[in-house]
């Protein structure tokens, strides 16, 4: 899959601009805050339908504009593709495939793979579990259309359970009957996380080993109350045992949206032993994991973005950073920002790839062709 072109309006930083694509490697050279992110961002929503930063979509509106429009050319496994994104203050924002608006924005998701690495990844390590739960559907969703319809039910029965806890639990029948229609999407939720744990540790460790140059284990393990193995059977029994609990703290204590991804290194957590260094390669480990995860699930390259991923890193990983993302092969359509322009033309020259280096300037871009 390759972004050709895109056309932005009032996008963030972002007035007007119209840039074409290489088919390889698109680098954006600037310094901090004049719109490479702002860019990167842009080719976010069209994924995902909304930005990687968690900002409001009003928020992604121009100052003093109503309203902005980005518009994305796509090939596709052969097939052009134009997606268009609408946003205007006061109105539900508006996506349209090929000139037809969807009916439910969730069913643009997969459509456009694509992976980020951003400084912000640092969040899944010294964030909250809802952070890591986050990832992990944002990934799976894009590989299985199942797992976000789920998502999306579980969610909404959780909703209503916790909205009765708040309010006293005046309709007990009704508390067991959404107990009930929790089961069937809380068991596939926790069923595919566990599965996908598995098979992304194995290709995150083979990363990991690429970047760090060292002999450090690291690992990712999921842990939830519906594991496989699980004395507590179907969800609806684990939460008839916690309803005393429950009921006392007025939320739901148990089940797929208490789950978290535990990270450590050498057996130890790496939030609270790993030094800087070595929390920077696991998370940019754990992007090229779900990069390799999504080419396999989906059956195509996803786009991969790298805003800004050298800063704080020695020269060593830096090196096996720019070795392994210029593997012939691994990845496909690229797009990388940095404010050194080293960086950019070292990996360029190791890919030998045909590439495009544009200058960016308070949300200008300009070309540079040598």
């Amino acid at each position: 899959m390759t972004l050709n072109e895109i056309d932005i309006t009032n996008f963030k930083n972002i007035a007007r601009a119209r840039l074409e694509f290489s088919p390889k490697v698109n680098c954006l050279l600037g310094n901090n805050g004049m719109g490479k992110s702002n860019l990167l961002d842009a080719l976010h929503l069209l994924s995902f339908t909304k930005s990687f930063t968690g900002a409001p979509d009003q928020m992604l509106i121009r100052n003093g504009e109503d309203f902005a429009i980005l518009r994305g050319l796509y090939t596709r496994s052969g097939t052009p593709e134009e997606i268009i994104a609408g946003l205007q203050r006061g109105r539900r924002k508006s996506f349209k495939r090929g000139g037809k608006e969807y009916k439910r924005i969730s069913a643009h998701i997969g459509l456009l793979p694509l992976v980020m690495v951003s400084p912000a990844d640092m969040d899944l390590i010294t964030g909250s579990g809802e952070e890591r739960r986050r990832f992990a559907d944002m990934v799976i969703s894009q590989a299985d259309p199942r797992y976000l319809d789920a998502a999306i039910r579980y969610a909404a029965l959780l909703e209503q359970r916790n909205r009765l806890l708040r309010d006293g639990i005046a309709d007990t029948a009704l508390l067991e009957t959404i107990d009930f229609q929790m089961d069937a999407p809380a068991a596939y939720i926790a069923r595919t996380r566990h599965e996908w744990t598995g098979r992304l540790a194995q290709i995150f460790e083979r990363y990991y080993a690429a970047i760090s140059g060292s002999g450090e284990q690291p690992a990712i393990t999921l842990s939830s109350h519906l594991a496989p193995g699980h004395s507590a059977g179907p969800l609806s029994a684990l939460l008839r045992e916690r309803l005393a609990r429950d009921t006392a703290v007025r939320h739901t204590t148990a089940g797929p949206h208490r789950d978290d991804l535990e990270l450590t290194l050498d057996g130890l957590p790496v939030r609270r032993t790993a030094s800087q260094g070595q929390c920077k390669t696991f998370t940019i480990a754990l992007r090229l994991a779900q990069y390799e995860f999504l080419a396999q699930a989906c059956g195509m390259q996803p786009l991969l973005l790298l805003d800004d991923i050298f800063d704080k890193l020695d020269a060593g990983r830096v090196e096996r950073i720019i070795a392994t993302v210029a593997a012939p092969g691994a990845f496909g359509q690229t797009f990388i920002t940095d404010t050194n322009r080293r960086h950019l033309d070292e990996i360029v020259a190791h890919m030998g790839a045909d590439h495009r280096l544009w200058s960016v300037d308070h949300g200008s871009f300009t070309p540079i062709t040598a």
